[in-house]
Parts: C-alpha cells; sequence; structure tokens
C-alpha cells in the first residue's frame, strides 16, 4: 500500500457488495472489494461501482462499506484489572 497515498488520508476501505446471480436473479452473491480510498466521498469505489454497473451482468443489490485509517498517532491502552502474585 502506498505511503503517499496514506499521507493524503487514503484510508483501506473495504466494501461487501451484494448483486444479484445473472442466471438466477432470485439468488445474491457476495463480492468483497478493497482498496485505499478516501472517506466520506470514496471516488475510488465510486469509479468501481460504475465500470460495475456498465460492464458487468449483475446487478447490484446493495453495498456495505468500511474504512479505517492506517496512520493513526500512537495509543496507550492500560488493562482493566492489575493481579497480584505473591
Amino acid at each position: 500500500m502506498s505511503l503517499a497515498l496514506q499521507l493524503k488520508d487514503y484510508r483501506l476501505t473495504t466494501a461487501e457488495i451484494l448483486y444479484r446471480m445473472p442466471d438466477h436473479p432470485g439468488l445474491l452473491q457476495t463480492y468483497v472489494w478493497q482498496e485505499l480510498d478516501i472517506a466520506p466521498e470514496f471516488p475510488v469505489l465510486h469509479k468501481f461501482l460504475d465500470f460495475w454497473q456498465r460492464q458487468i451482468e449483475g446487478e447490484l443489490h446493495s453495498v456495505r462499506v468500511g474504512s479505517v485509517g492506517l496512520i493513526q498517532p500512537a495509543s496507550l491502552r492500560t488493562p482493566g484489572v492489575l493481579l497480584r502474585l505473591h
């Protein structure tokens, strides 16, 4: 993954795409797409979905998107419980 893109606020974006099978429209199939993209506009994902609608026969049913920044400030987590053994 390109560090230069991550520094430009690109985030790892995963989309779960449900689409109808061309030969059996009553059945849904899942496709998982993952790429660096900019939230919340997601131009790379929109470009892919536009390509899908133009070139692929399977009609889109729904798209579920998750996104997380890969470069984040350091964080410190403390344990909720501290046990001591004698």
